[in-house]
């Protein structure tokens, strides 16, 4: 087993290990980056197609000019462009149609994960009445069986009697050679 001192000099030498590690990884991080040149400003694309690939970017028909989408707010102001001469991601749809699509598809993941909660999370929990018909037939089921065995019993003890008086119908009992005579 290791003593403390060696524990202690293992320690400090993994934690200087790591320590000029993490230094040359983050010194080897800065010098890989490069530097990028600046983005394109949307005005200077020209038509819809290579306007609209961009996100940044938003292309109207009316004045068929290509600006950088408002992104302080969710739609852009009908002062920017109209809703429906908007262009963004594609130029066959426009903006309005977008908004209109994609509330119809979010409300019907909304509707669809409300159905599977009510099915999944509102199964039907057996209510009271239903844990009492279930105790009461399980205890007339107890009750039948007993009868049964006790019948069974009863009609054991009633051969056993008729056996021990000759009323069995059956030749081993005692008196059975001289009914015949």
């Amino acid at each position: 087993m290791p003593s403390f001192g060696a524990l202690g000099h293992t320690l400090s030498t993994s934690l200087i290990f790591a320590v000029a590690f993490l230094c040359v990884s983050f010194v080897s991080q800065g010098e890989c980056q490069a530097t990028q040149a600046p983005p394109t400003p949307c005005s200077s694309y020209k038509n819809c197609d290579t306007c609209v690939p961009h996100a940044k970017c938003l292309w109207c028909f009316t004045t068929n000019n290509c600006t950088e989408y408002p992104v302080t707010w969710l739609l852009p102001p009908a002062k920017l462009c109209p809703l429906s001469q908007a262009r963004w991601g594609v130029c066959w749809l426009n903006f309005e149609a977008l908004i209109i699509s994609m509330a119809v598809v979010c409300g019907v993941i909304l509707l669809a994960i409300a159905v599977c909660c009510c099915c999944c999370c509102c199964k039907k929990r057996p209510s009271r009445f239903d844990r009492e018909e279930e105790r009461s037939a399980k205890r007339r089921e107890e009750i039948r069986q007993r009868a049964e065995e006790r019948k069974v019993e009863r009609m054991a003890r009633h051969d056993e009697i008729r056996r021990k008086y000759g009323l069995m119908g059956d030749t081993d009992h005692p008196y059975s050679k001289f009914e015949n005579e």
